[in-house]
């Protein structure tokens, strides 16, 4: 039974880091830095967030994590410039391997974008891309209030695409998206961009991991 597939976005199709250049102005040489803080504590906020029954939107989790990121490296921003920096954050560089291996699964799966960003944001990163055209739909985690890896989430992921009697398979880079999705019951794959990247050792394993997203039409012919 071929699964319907929900790719993660931020990390998996599209590159948060890739703000570092335009964060070259304003930080320096902290810019790689202030980068990688603003994507950590962007996570960091959101989970928190989720867990305090406080949500607000994942827009709103990436702006006080610029914030707190410039601020971390004695480093501050104009309201205008912050405001540019957030609509950049909108036309993040999609990764290499992301429109071709859509590509090539088009027609033969359905395939979701299911991010914890808003459906506006989804819209203009994925459009920015090329990639939009290619999902047969969109799910936010902003329909259920939460964040992944919330359970909820994940079971309102279902509901969405119509996977209620189908095998439904998160593909993510993110490994807690992954344990996240797996202890929920969905099957998960794992793109391992970097080879670095360890997996978190809970006993939750993924059904698959690839180090780029061109291997995925391969695996998915196994299951």
């Amino acid at each position: 039974m071929q699964p319907y597939l929900a790719f993660d976005v931020y990390g998996t199709l599209v590159d948060p880091m890739g703000m570092a250049e335009l964060l070259a102005s304003d930080a320096r040489d902290a810019a790689q830095s202030v980068s990688a803080q603003w994507r950590e504590k962007q996570l960091e906020f959101a989970f928190r967030k989720g867990l305090m029954r406080a949500y607000e939107d994942f827009g709103v989790c990436t702006r006080q994590a610029l914030r707190y990121a410039m601020a971390s490296h004695g480093l501050s921003l104009t309201k205008k410039r912050e405001d540019e920096l957030m609509n950049a954050y909108l036309q993040l560089p999609a990764f290499d391997d992301a429109l071709p291996a859509l590509r090539a699964l088009e027609g033969n799966y359905l395939m979701f974008a299911f991010s914890n960003g808003t459906p506006a944001a989804l819209k203009k990163v994925l459009g920015h891309n090329d990639l939009l055209a290619l999902f047969d739909g969109l799910v936010s985690v902003d329909e259920v209030k939460s964040f992944k890896p919330d359970p909820a989430v994940y079971a309102y992921a279902r509901r969405a695409t119509g996977a209620m009697d189908q095998p439904l398979c998160l593909v993510s880079s993110n490994a807690w998206d992954v344990i996240g999705a797996r202890s929920a019951g969905l099957m998960a794959i794992w793109v391992r961009r970097d080879p670095h990247k360890v997996y978190e050792d809970w006993g939750i394993e993924p059904n698959a991991i690839i180090n780029s997203l061109s291997e995925l039409p391969g695996v998915l012919s196994s299951f």
